[in-house]
């Protein structure tokens, strides 16, 4: 392929940068052969010339397209090469937070210096048994390949964990070792996991240091080696250790620190056990003060330490162990701190008294004299004599720090040692896994011995690493049958033979160590002298001779060698060791002792046995050689040690893993270029890539080749073979065949041509899109076209038809103008027609009106005139009348007064005589009359005035009456006139005051007409601002009662929320209580098993049996082993205690114990419950017992009674009624004789009462009769008890016998009579009396002579009176009963009355207070009626429960009495036999009860559990038959009341059902099959127990068949338990049958073909672990899902129970599939949402076909679908941001922040989510409560529940079938 069909326009390539190590940029222009530069354009759009080499002209690498970025594997990258690698790595680590990332073999892990939530057990789970490549890098991935090529190989496994100092090995060596803990388990109770994690914090405490790039660095290298036995369970550990630094411990550098351990101890120092160490601060001690940064933020080492003493008492480090190695490295600080002086130049003293140097005597055990001589002393050996020699100070001080180095080494390996020995296993190992925790590669400034050294270990390490990737390549190539071709790679031989080969680089130095004036200088000119010209690789620096440069696979490294002899030979002066091996110290002595004379710390000796493959130490050191160990030389030590270790790593098939550190500064999530890509260099990881890209890096199957790459092909080219067809294809898409090659199942290609085959691909795919979007567009453009022509068309049309329209409507309004023109104009003329008119008429009207005013003023003037002149007239003439008349009255006035003078005198004369007085009367009689008349005129005149002139007038008619009456009274008259005239003044007077009155009273009137119409203004004003604040009142009420409804509905609504949460939370707590109560049933469950099995390891071990003993019957010992609950089985338990000591004196028992005591406390917790529930029911059943005896007695006397007088009472009529006859007949012949004999008479009234005594027999007779069919009736009634379910027929029954009781009392009341003195010789006295009769001659007087007829006549007369008081009985009952009815109809009128009065004051009430008055009355009454029914109700039902168990008792007795009672009968007589009454009786019915003996027991559960096969039971039989058989055999041994048979077989059958599942436990049939049944036998246990609560549903016969004599509640729980456990062993059964199918048929397998995109993938596709045993669809778990309910079906099993189970089938489904979708980054995509989806709608189809919609199991796949859902949506803006938050509300955000940063754009055409849009989501959810783990934990299982289902099968249908062998089972 040309470089210009890859180098064309707007491709990505990668340039160098100084800062960012590689930059992107984009070509701008084509690319030509010959170009000299590049025409680029940066990311930040700067324009870039870049110019290429003239001598190479290589081309810049080229950028992956981005659908490659991000990939798991970096060899699945198209072009592999340095800055792809760089940029993978740092886009899954700072973007999607990925850590862990492929290179091949190698899993490259980056330190996020942040805890993640990815190592917890739900991660082991996850990724345990998975292949490696099918699940996204992790250490736990390699853990299970290192396990599974173990486990499958039989090959011991290395994992090689490596990196810089701070880049996390330790880490994750120690996550690797927890993982094979979790995954194999302990063989034993103590965990070796957590032994090996207990010597973490001692290896940390004496191994680790602060650095400057490191807090927690270890300065040794580990190899842990992890054994297993043949089941590959873990049995112990053995470590290893390399090169430790001891210099560290005398020198530390700026920012650093010692040993942890120092800092401990100094924080420690206050402790009261730590004050004779004599510590102080760590600023006072020399050795912790040179990196003067003695404090770790956020450590704290007080506490550290007590974790480390922790530690080492965990692994049996006893308490005096621990002083002794604090007292050692106390003496170690004291030593750093001995002051040593010149003495002069060549020698030197320490002063006398060094309060340092005592302490450290004391604390070692050693003279001061000794130690201060040889600190300052050496001795000198020649061949003949011994020199002692002074040393200068600077060498004092030297030794001082070797023997203060070799102490702590030889401190260190002796707890390295015991933690071995603490962590050995007698058992015998079969495999191993080792974990390397080593360095890596180092450069830094100043290099010195130690780095050399680690440099040194990486050249072999990498060397090994190489072979064992060039070894795979060949293989991988060599099994697709690819022609080999050597693949040049790097090869550090001749590095590693400069280092360690004859005269290489550590020879020349052990050389140099051995010359007695051997010298750094002169060592590096023997260097030079001998590699300098003859090896490339190492080479010296120009401006520096004692220094020297070896070019290692990594990096130039220049070393210093000023120290190298020094470290190298690591001497210490012989005479300080002699010292410190005299010392009285015993642990100090023992340190310097060779290791097989170490005794343990607990005092143990060493076991011997286990593993010796490796050793201990790196070197085992021979007898007679331990005095000159010290002298080997270090690099020799570490050379041997590293051959050792290269030895065991080739012996293993190796792992890989090299740990990067992202940046120096220890931030979170944060990628430094430079500094990772230094490190990838060092580690290998780039020449992997190199290698790989030497060859065919990019591999395919055909298929994934023809499902990715399929349009590129045309239809003619797919063939049916997809070899060919991929071959085909390839042909002519790449020119070239060397870039591609044809393996068996592969196709390799070379690197670049994926991103090739991609780019035609993509533009075939941008093609195709185009002409997609052609045709769509012209589709939408003629779409647009013809949409927009009908609606041109259509506007056409509307407009035309809206202009016709409109010219109508002008037409119409034209037409209408001219109409309304024609009607205005002539309005407006008529107007003005009428105006003028009016006009007219008016002046017409004014003018006449003037005209006839005019001429009525002139009428009226005139008239006025003539008035005038008619009143002046009258005027003139009334005056003119007026003088004349007054001339006439004065002139007859003259002549009166003239003849009155006349008068007068003869008056006077006359006024003496008599007529003078009558003449007088006479003129006063006048006068009255005219004062009479002249008052009825005044009278006239007020009487209109008022009321009380009327009264006046009244009066003065009275008293002008009284004045007439009075007349001849003249005086009187006179004066009467006087007192009328005054009387007429005051009458004015009064008139006048009336008057005034009146006009007051109208004033008063007015004014107070108007105050009333004032009064009524304002009364109106404020009626209506009442009327305005009465309407606000009634809005302001109406809002009240709307606020007060809402605010009740509200609080309804809250209630209703806080009941429905309470609700819920307390439906949460009893699930997770029963929850918590299963997983302790399966956690007693496991732990008996355990415990069984050790048992049995323990009898098969020390139990030997003895010759010709053999165990022939294994179900019975099976029983007796497993026996909990029978007494029978005491013996073989109390035998079985030997083996139960045995075991615990050989194993470790605690857990066992601890767990076991839980159990027990919470067995007792729940006895005790039951207890107090069983106590408080039996005070109920004991209340009960006595009520149901004291009646039982009662009617049974009664019973037994009424049989005995049923026998006397026929007895006695017969005799009776033979007497009488003949009595009748004697007397009959007597009559007929017709003989006259005296006393005659009283024979005829004898006769006529032994006529009525016969009647009264037959009367007697029929009630006998009566009495004999009640009998009967009740008879039948105790038979058929099914009739006794109801309460009426048994208050009948109850009455019938209440009607028997008093005939009973008659009848012994005759029978007392009878029995009375009197009547003692009637049998003898009757016959003499029948005698007599029957003689010829009777002699009647002597027949009645003791008056014998009279006696019996008088005692029918005492029975009529007892008939009498039975019948005044019932009249009085029946008075009692009108008085009750009396007492209800007054209860009734009470009622009725109440309710009148409650009416009434409702009628008064307003309306809607009626309604709520009448409302909250009628509630009352019904409630008050439901709990009087109530009441009512639980009366009669226990009335009726406990008549039932009375006549089941009562039924029994009477069977039992009736034989006895038909032999003799207390009335026969042998001359009379009396014939019993003739009752028919019905058979026995079966009572559904199965018999069986006591030694068919076993047999029984042999052939019923133990031997059934349940598929043959479930087809042929009905469901749950086996419970049933069980039941009816439980039921016969309740009915015999054999306790022993009840709880020997309850036993049996529990042990048989946990021993067959036991043994089959994992056939989902099996165990199916006993679930149902157990379930069934529970049922019927509850159905048939006799409890209220379990009988509703009974039928009469199944109330019949309740069992009589134990209550077996107890059994009840414990079948619950076993219940509860084969439901749980259901659940694993159906788990490890689907778990394989889930991830295949619901993510891995396309259900909708071609949705979903296969992306280039690399080395770690698939392992070659397991092989694959085919792939599962959909339609496989939807089959196996079939199956499972199809057998639950056939089996019975209730219909909650299989949607329990369904339930957790679906969670089961839900959980695998979406831990795996966030474990799987290829997974999360946008197609494979689209596939979940579609998957979980098949599956919830499924569950609508199978009617379980209801069950729950679709809520349990609502995590899955909101996470499909998520791969779907949008994830661009805020909104989408808010729409997630809203629609995930099943995910933890955990969860959804894994999906986002998994989610892979399959196509080209995807974008990937941004950074910024995840911290969104990130922000948003911040505020939830929820659990940080990742992962749904698959093992829950939901708490079960058995709802009861009660059966409605009779038990006496039920056949048992010969097939079951059962034959000895007897019906009953």
């Amino acid at each position: 392929m040309a470089a210009s069909e890859l180098y064309t326009k707007y491709a990505r390539v990668w340039i160098p940068d100084v800062e960012e190590v590689w930059r992107s940029a984009e070509l701008t222009k084509d690319y030509r052969q010959g170009d000299g530069v590049l025409q680029l354009q940066l990311e930040d759009g700067k324009e870039l010339e870049y110019k290429l080499d003239p001598k190479t002209n290589n081309l810049p690498h080229l950028r992956n397209p981005d659908i490659l970025v991000g990939e798991n594997d970096l060899t699945a990258l198209s072009y592999l090469h340095e800055p792809a690698v760089l940029h993978n790595l740092k886009v899954r680590f700072t973007d999607s937070k990925l850590i862990y990332t492929y290179c091949g073999i190698v899993l490259v892990a980056i330190n996020p210096y942040e805890t993640l939530p990815i190592y917890g057990s739900d991660i082991i789970n996850a990724y345990s048994g998975q292949n490696m490549g099918d699940m996204d890098p992790h250490i736990f991935a390699v853990a299970e390949e290192a396990y599974k090529q173990m486990a499958r190989d039989e090959r011991n496994q290395s994992i090689i964990v490596s990196g810089e100092s701070g880049a996390g090995k330790t880490v994750s060596a120690k996550y690797a070792m927890r993982y094979f803990a979790t995954v194999s388990g302990s063989a034993s109770e103590a965990n070796v996991e957590e032994k090996v994690l207990a010597s973490n914090p001692i290896m940390e405490s004496i191994g680790n240091a602060k650095t400057t790039r490191n807090d927690n660095s270890s300065r040794f290298g580990k190899y842990i080696e992890i054994g297993f036995d043949k089941r590959y369970h873990i049995i112990g550990a053995n470590m290893r250790t390399y090169l430790l630094e001891k210099s560290r411990v005398v020198f530390q550098a700026d920012e650093e620190r010692n040993y942890h351990i120092f800092y401990q101890l100094c924080a420690s120092a206050h402790l009261p056990e730590f004050k004779a160490l004599k510590l102080g601060k760590a600023d006072n001690f020399h050795y912790t003060k040179q990196g003067r940064n003695p404090v770790i933020d956020g450590i704290d080492d007080a506490k550290e330490m007590s974790t480390t003493r922790h530690a080492f008492t965990l692994l049996g480090v006893n308490e005096s162990y621990q002083i002794g190695l604090f007292r050692i490295l106390a003496s170690i600080l004291h030593l750093g701190n001995v002051e040593v002086k010149d003495r002069d130049s060549d020698s030197s003293i320490i002063p006398p008294n060094n309060g340092h140097l005592s302490v450290f005597c004391e604390l070692m055990g050693v003279t001061y004299q000794d130690m201060s001589h040889w600190l300052c002393h050496k001795k000198l050996k020649t061949a003949t004599e011994t020199y002692i020699k002074p040393v200068p100070k600077l060498q004092a001080i030297n030794a001082r720090d070797a023997l203060a180095k070799h102490i702590y080494a030889k401190l260190f390996n002796w707890i390295v040692d015991h933690v071995n020995k603490s962590l050995h296993s007698s058992v015998k190992q079969h495999s191993f896994i080792g974990v390397l925790d080593i360095y890596g590669f180092e450069t830094f400034e100043i290099n010195s011995f130690e780095q050399f050294c680690i440099n040194y270990a990486n050249e072999k390490l990498q060397q090994q690493f190489n072979m064992h990737v060039f070894k795979l390549e060949q293989e991988e190539y060599m099994r697709e049958q690819i022609p080999w071709t050597l693949i040049d790679f790097y090869d550090n031989q001749p590095c590693i033979n400069l280092i360690e080969a004859k005269m290489g680089v550590l020879d020349l130095l052990d050389e140099e160590c051995k010359m007695p004036k051997g010298s750094d200088d002169s060592w590096a000119q023997k260097l030079y002298n001998t590699h300098l010209k003859t090896c490339a690789l190492f080479e010296k620096p120009r401006m520096s001779n004692k220094a020297f440069i070896i070019q290692h696979f990594a990096d130039k490294v220049e070393y210093q060698c000023d120290g190298f002899l020094e470290k190298n030979k690591d001497t210490v002066n012989e005479e300080q060791i002699h010292v410190l091996k005299g010392s009285k110290f015993d642990l100090l002595v023992e340190l310097f002792h060779d290791e097989e004379k170490a005794t343990s710390p607990t005092g143990a000796a060493p076991t011997t046995g286990g593993r010796t493959r490796l050793s201990v130490k790196p070197v085992k050191s021979k007898a007679g050689q331990s005095s000159k160990e010290h002298k080997k030389t270090v690099g020799l030590q570490f050379r041997n040690s590293l051959h050792l270790l290269m030895e065991t790593l080739n012996a293993t098939t190796p792992h890989y893993v090299r740990c990067i550190k992202p940046n120096d500064y220890k931030l979170a999530f944060t990628f430094d270029p430079k500094r990772a890509v230094q490190q990838l260099r060092a580690c290998g990881v780039l020449e992997t890539i190199r290698i790989s890209a030497a060859g065919f890096p990019s591999r395919w199957t055909y298929q994934e080749f023809f499902s990715r790459y399929r349009v590129l092909m045309v239809q003619k080219d797919v063939l049916t073979d997809r070899k060919m067809t991929c071959k085909n294809v390839l042909e002519k898409l790449v020119q070239d065949p060397d870039k591609y090659q044809f393996g068996k199942t592969k196709i390799f290609f070379r690197a670049g041509q994926v991103a090739y085959l991609e780019k035609l691909r993509a533009d075939k795919l941008r093609a195709a899109c185009i002409r997609i979007q052609k045709t769509i567009r012209c589709w939408l453009a003629r779409k647009k076209y013809l949409r927009m022509k009908h609606a041109a068309t259509t506007i056409q049309r509307y407009v035309r038809g809206h202009q016709a329209r409109c010219l109508a409507k002008f037409l119409r309004r034209t037409r209408a103008a001219i109409f309304i023109q024609k009607y205005q104009r002539m309005y407006v003329q008529r107007t003005c027609y009428k105006r003028k008119q009016a006009a007219a008429l008016a002046m017409q009207c004014i003018l006449r009106a003037y005209m006839a005013r005019q001429l009525y003023k002139a009428l009226l003037r005139e008239h006025k005139a003539i008035i005038i002149q008619k009143m002046v007239r009258g005027w003139l003439a009334r005056q003119w009348f007026k003088r004349s008349l007054r001339a006439i009255v004065y002139l007859q006035c003259c002549i009166r007064r003239m003849r009155a003078k006349w008068e007068l005198k003869k008056l006077k004369i006359e006024a003496r005589s008599v007529e003078h007085f009558k003449k007088l009367n006479i003129g006063m009689e006048n006068k009255i009359m005219q004062l009479q008349r002249r008052i009825d005129e005044q009278n006239k005149d007020n009487r209109s005035l008022s009321e009380r002139l009327n009264v006046l007038e009244i009066s003065h008619a009275a008293e002008s009456e009284r004045m007439r009456v009075e007349v001849h009274r003249l005086r009187g008259a006179e004066e009467d006139a006087k007192n009328n005239a005054n009387k007429v003044t005051t009458l004015l007077e009064e008139l006048e005051r009336l008057r005034k009155d009146l006009k007051n009273t109208q004033k008063e009137k007015k004014a107070i007409e108007d105050w009333a119409k004032t009064y009524q203004d304002e009364m109106e004003k404020m009626i209506s601002e009442l009327k305005e604040q009465n309407h606000l009142l009634k809005n302001e009420k109406n809002d009240l009662n709307r606020l007060i409804q809402e605010q009740g509905q509200q609080w309804t609504d809250k209630m209703q929320r806080a009941l429905k949460e309470e609700t819920q939370q307390l439906e949460n707590d009893l699930n997770e209580e029963r929850s918590r109560y299963q997983n302790l049933l399966t956690e007693h469950l496991r732990l008996e098993e355990k415990y069984d099995d050790l048992k049995e390891e323990i009898t098969l071990a020390v139990n030997v049996p003895k010759p010709g003993h053999r165990r022939t019957d294994s179900t019975h010992s099976s029983n007796e082993s497993e026996c909990t609950y029978n007494s029978e089985f005491a013996e073989s338990e109390e035998g079985s205690r030997g083996g139960e000591d045995v075991s615990k004196a050989i194993l470790d028992m605690s857990l066992f114990l601890k767990l076991q005591k839980r159990v027990s406390e919470l067995e007792q917790e729940k006895q005790s419950l039951q207890n107090e529930l069983d106590r408080r029911e039996e005070q109920f059943q004991r209340a009960r017992a006595r009520d149901d005896e004291e009646h039982k007695k009662a009617r049974g006397a009664e019973l037994e009674y009424e049989s005995l007088k049923r026998q006397e009472l026929e007895s006695e009529n017969k005799k009776l009624k033979h007497h009488l006859n003949e009595m009748r007949q004697s007397l009959r012949g007597s009559a007929e004789a017709g003989s006259a004999a005296p006393g005659s008479p009283p024979y005829t009234v004898l006769l006529d009462q032994l006529n009525s005594s016969n009647e009264e027999l037959e009367v007697r007779k029929e009630e006998v009769l009566i009495l004999r069919s009640q009998l009967v009736s009740q008879k039948e009634a105790m038979q058929h008890k099914a009739t006794m379910t109801e309460p009426l027929p048994y208050i009948e029954d109850v009455q019938k016998l209440t009607d028997a009781k008093e005939i009973s009392q008659a009848y012994m009341g005759l029978k007392d009579t009878n029995r009375s003195p009197r009547f003692t010789r009637r049998p003898t006295e009757v016959n003499e009396l029948v005698s007599r009769l029957r003689s010829p001659f009777p002699d009647y007087h002597k027949l009645n002579e003791d008056g014998e007829l009279w006696l019996v006549y008088e005692g029918l007369k005492e029975t009529n009176r007892l008939l009498e008081s039975q019948l005044q009985a019932q009249r009085r009952s029946h008075d009692n009963e009108v008085e009750v009815l009396r007492g209800e109809l007054h209860s009734v009128k009470e009622d009725n009355n109440r309710q009148q009065q409650l009416l009434a004051q409702n009628l008064q009430l307003p309306p809607e207070a009626r309604i709520e008055a009448s409302l909250q009355h009628e509630i009352t009454r019904l409630t008050n009626e439901n709990l009087d029914l109530m009441e009512q109700l639980e009366k009669q039902d226990k009335t009726v429960r406990k008549l039932k168990k009375q006549l089941k008792v009562f039924a029994k007795k009477i069977n039992d009495l009736e034989g006895g009672q038909m032999d003799v009968s207390p009335g026969q007589t042998t001359d009379e036999p009396v014939h019993p009454v003739n009752i028919p009786r019905r058979e026995k019915d079966f009572q559904g009860m199965l018999e069986y003996k006591k030694e068919d027991e076993l047999k029984l559960v042999k052939n019923l559990i133990l031997e059934l096969k349940p598929r043959g039971v479930a087809v042929n039989l009905i469901p749950g038959l086996p419970a049933y058989i069980l039941f009816m055999c439980l039921r016969h041994a309740d009915y015999v009341n054999d306790d022993q048979k009840v709880r020997s077989l309850l036993t049996s059958v529990i042990n048989s059902i946990k021993k067959i599942l036991k043994k089959r436990g994992d056939d989902f049939e099996t165990v199916s099959f006993w679930l149902s049944n157990t379930c069934r036998f529970l049922h019927c246990l509850k159905q048939y127990s006799g409890d209220e609560q379990f009988m509703k549903h009974n039928s009469p016969k199944q109330n019949d068949h309740c069992l009589s004599n134990f209550d077996l509640a107890e059994y009840r729980q414990v079948l619950s338990d076993l219940a509860i456990q084969i439901y749980q062993q259901l659940i694993k059964s159906m788990e490890n049958t689907l778990q394989p199918m889930i991830v295949s048929g619901m993510l891995e397998h396309e259900t909708i073909q071609g949705v979903s995109g296969v992306k280039p993938t690399g080395l770690r596709k698939r392992t070659s672990s397991i092989a694959d045993e085919g792939t599962y669809t959909l339609d496989s778990i939807i089959r196996q899902l079939n199956s499972f309910h199809s057998i639950m079906c056939q089996h019975g099993t209730d219909p909650e129970l299989i949607k329990q189970v369904v339930k957790q089938q679906f969670y089961i489904i839900g959980a695998v599939t979406l831990n795996n979708l966030l474990l799987r980054k290829d997974m999360c995509s946008w197609s494979k949402g689209m596939q979940i989806r579609y998957n979980v709608s098949q599956l919830e189809e499924w569950l609508r076909d199978k009617n379980l919609m209801t069950c729950g199991a679709k809520e349990t796949l609502e995590p899955l679908i909101q996470a499909a859902q998520l791969l779907q949506v949008k994830k661009k803006t805020d909104e989408d941001a808010e729409a997630i938050c809203s629609m995930c509300n099943a995910l933890s955000t955990a969860q959804i922040v894994k999906v986002l940063n998994l989610y892979t754009p399959v196509n080209a055409f995807e974008e990937r989510v941004s950074v910024l849009f995840i911290r969104t989501i990130q922000t948003r959810l911040r505020d939830r409560k929820e659990s940080p783990q990742l992962l749904m934990d698959t093992k829950v299982i939901y708490p079960v529940t058995f709802p009861f289902n009660p059966s409605s099968l009779a038990l006496e249908t039920i056949q048992i079938p010969g097939s079951l062998n059962l034959a000895f089972l007897t019906r009953v």
